[in-house]
C-alpha cells in the first residue's frame, strides 16, 4: 500500500511538470505569432509608410514686423517640412492626383471637385466656396465683428503674409486661376503657405474661381516639390512657380483673359460670416491691431441709416518700415515718403476722403473714432470701407481694370449710404505709383469698361429713381 501511494505521488508530480512545460511552450508560441503578425501588418502593401504623421506643422518663429513687403517675407527661420511622397509612378501615391486613391481632403485638407463648381451670374466662371478653410476661421468669426475679405491671383498672393501678420481676425480670400498650370501652381503655393505660416493656416479661408468653358480640367500637385520648398524664402518660391506657370511671370489675363475682380470680390464677401466686412485688394495692407480696435468701435457705434466706414489708404515708399501708427504715417507723408493712394496716377480715386483733414484730426488715444463725414462725394471715388454685407454687390459685367470698385461705390451713394472716415486706423500699398508704370493693357480694359458703365448708370437710375450727380443727361431736342 505504501509503495502504491509513493508511485501515485510520483506520477502526480511528473504530470504537473509536463503540464507546466506545455504551458510555457504555448505562451512562447503565441508571443512569437503576435510578433509575426505585427511585423506583417507594418509592412503590408496596403499601408503607405511614406504617409506623414502631420501634414502641416505651424512655423516655430514669427516673421519680423519690418517695412517693405519683400522684407517682411524674407525670414522665417528653420521650418519643419512635410514628408516626401514616392516619386515612382507605379505607386498609388503618385504626384498625379488622378491616380491617388486618397481624397484631397485627406492629403491636403481641402475640397475641390472641378466638376461641381457653381456658376456666376453671367455664366462665365465656375466658383468654389471654402476650398480650404482656416483651422480657426469659424472660431475667429465668433470672436471678431469684422472679417477681412480680399481677392488675388497667383502673382500677388504673397501679400497675404503681411496682411495676416497685422490682421488678427478671420480672412476670406478668393483666388483666380486662368489656366490649368496656374491652378496647380496656385494650389501648391497655398499648401506651401499653410505649411509655413501658422497665421494663414488658422485664419484664412480660400475660395476659387476658374473659367467655365476653357478652364482647368484636372489637378496635378507635385508632393515632392512642395516638401522641398523652403519656408525662409516665400518670394523665391513664388517666382519659381510663376516662371514655370506663366513663362517668365506674365499672367495670361493681362492680354487674353481679363482678371474678374468683381466676381472675386463678391465671392470673398459672401463667404464672410462676421457682422461686418472690410473688403480690400490683396496688396492693400491694414494697420496693425485693426481688427481688435474695430471690435471696440463697432460694439459701441450706432449707425443711423446706412453707413460705410472709410479707412484712409496711403502709398508707401518701398524702403521705409511699415508705420506702426498714424503719427508715424503722417511723419512719412510730411517727408514725401507716403502719400494718398493713387494720388499721382488717378487723384479722384481717393480724393473725397479728404486726407489733409484726417491728418489734422487730433486723436486723444488709440481708440477708433469718426474723423469726419465725406461731404464732397465725386464720381469715380472708390474708398476701402467697412460695412455690413447688405451693401450692393459689385457688378460682375466689369472685368479687368477700370470701373470695378467705383461703380459699386457710386450705387451705394445713390442708394443713400453715408461715408464716415475713421481714425487713427489706415491701410497702405507698397510703392509710390506713377503713370509711367501703368501698362498699356490696363488702359485698354479701362476703355472697354467705360462703355459698360454707360448702360450701368441707366440701370441705377431706373432702380433707385435718383440721379444725384446728374449722370443721366436728357437728350437735346431736335429743332
Amino acid at each position: 500500500m505504501r509503495k502504491q501511494r509513493k508511485q501515485n505521488h510520483s506520477w502526480t508530480n511528473g504530470s504537473k511538470w509536463r503540464f507546466w512545460k506545455l504551458s510555457i511552450f504555448i505562451l512562447l508560441f503565441l508571443t512569437m505569432y503576435n510578433i509575426f503578425l505585427t511585423i506583417k501588418l507594418m509592412y503590408a502593401s496596403s499601408c503607405d509608410k511614406n504617409q506623414p504623421d502631420v501634414l502641416f506643422e505651424p512655423i516655430k518663429a514669427e516673421p519680423p514686423a519690418i517695412g517693405c513687403s519683400d522684407k517682411v517675407l524674407e525670414s522665417y527661420g528653420s521650418q519643419p517640412e512635410i514628408s516626401k511622397s514616392s516619386t515612382s509612378k507605379s505607386l498609388p501615391d503618385n504626384r498625379d492626383i488622378e491616380n491617388d486613391n486618397r481624397p484631397l481632403t485627406v492629403k491636403y485638407n481641402f475640397k475641390l471637385d472641378l466638376a461641381l463648381g457653381r456658376s456666376d451670374d453671367r455664366m462665365r466662371y465656375l466658383l468654389f466656396d471654402n476650398v480650404i478653410v482656416g483651422d480657426k476661421f469659424v472660431h475667429l468669426t465668433g470672436l471678431y465683428k469684422t472679417s477681412l475679405a480680399t481677392q488675388s491671383s497667383l502673382d500677388k498672393i504673397a501679400s497675404i503674409i503681411e496682411s495676416s501678420l497685422h490682421w488678427g481676425g478671420p480672412i476670406s480670400l478668393a483666388v483666380f486661376a486662368g489656366s490649368e498650370k496656374e491652378l496647380n501652381g496656385l494650389l501648391m503655393y497655398i499648401i506651401y503657405l499653410r505649411k509655413c505660416n501658422v497665421r494663414i493656416k488658422e485664419r484664412v479661408s480660400f475660395h476659387l474661381a476658374i473659367l467655365k468653358d476653357k478652364g482647368p480640367k484636372k489637378i496635378l500637385i507635385d508632393d515632392e516639390r512642395i516638401s522641398k520648398m523652403g519656408c525662409d524664402d516665400p518670394i523665391g518660391v513664388l517666382k519659381s512657380l510663376l516662371k514655370e506657370v506663366n513663362k517668365g511671370g506674365i499672367s495670361p489675363w493681362r492680354f487674353k483673359i481679363p482678371y474678374p475682380q468683381n466676381v472675386l470680390r463678391n465671392l470673398a464677401r459672401k463667404n464672410c460670416r462676421s457682422e461686418y466686412t472690410f473688403l480690400i485688394d490683396v496688396d492693400i495692407i491694414p494697420s496693425k491691431g485693426m481688427a481688435e480696435s474695430l471690435n471696440i468701435f463697432l460694439g459701441t457705434q450706432k449707425c443711423q441709416g446706412k453707413c460705410a466706414y472709410v479707412v484712409p489708404t496711403y502709398e508707401l515708399y518701398e524702403r521705409v518700415a511699415f508705420p506702426p501708427d498714424k503719427t508715424d504715417l503722417v511723419r512719412l507723408a510730411n517727408k514725401g515718403l507716403a502719400r494718398p493712394f493713387h494720388h499721382k496716377v488717378f487723384i479722384y480715386n481717393q480724393y473725397a476722403t479728404n486726407f489733409s483733414r484726417w491728418e489734422r484730426f487730433q486723436d486723444p488715444d488709440m481708440n477708433i473714432r469718426i474723423s469726419h463725414t465725406v461731404t464732397n462725394f465725386e464720381f469715380l471715388y472708390e474708398p476701402f470701407y467697412i460695412a455690413n454685407d447688405t451693401v450692393p454687390p459689385h457688378d460682375e459685367r466689369f472685368i479687368g481694370y477700370g470701373y470695378t470698385r467705383n461703380s459699386q461705390v457710386y450705387e451705394m451713394f445713390v442708394a443713400g449710404y453715408e461715408f464716415l472716415v475713421l481714425s487713427p486706423i489706415f491701410t497702405c500699398h507698397w510703392g509710390l505709383q506713377v503713370k509711367k508704370t501703368r501698362p498699356p493693357w490696363r488702359e485698354h480694359q479701362n476703355n472697354l469698361n467705360r462703355r459698360q458703365f454707360d448702360q450701368f448708370k441707366k440701370e441705377i437710375f431706373a432702380r433707385y429713381n435718383k440721379d444725384p450727380l446728374n449722370m443721366i443727361k436728357p437728350k437735346k431736342k431736335k429743332n
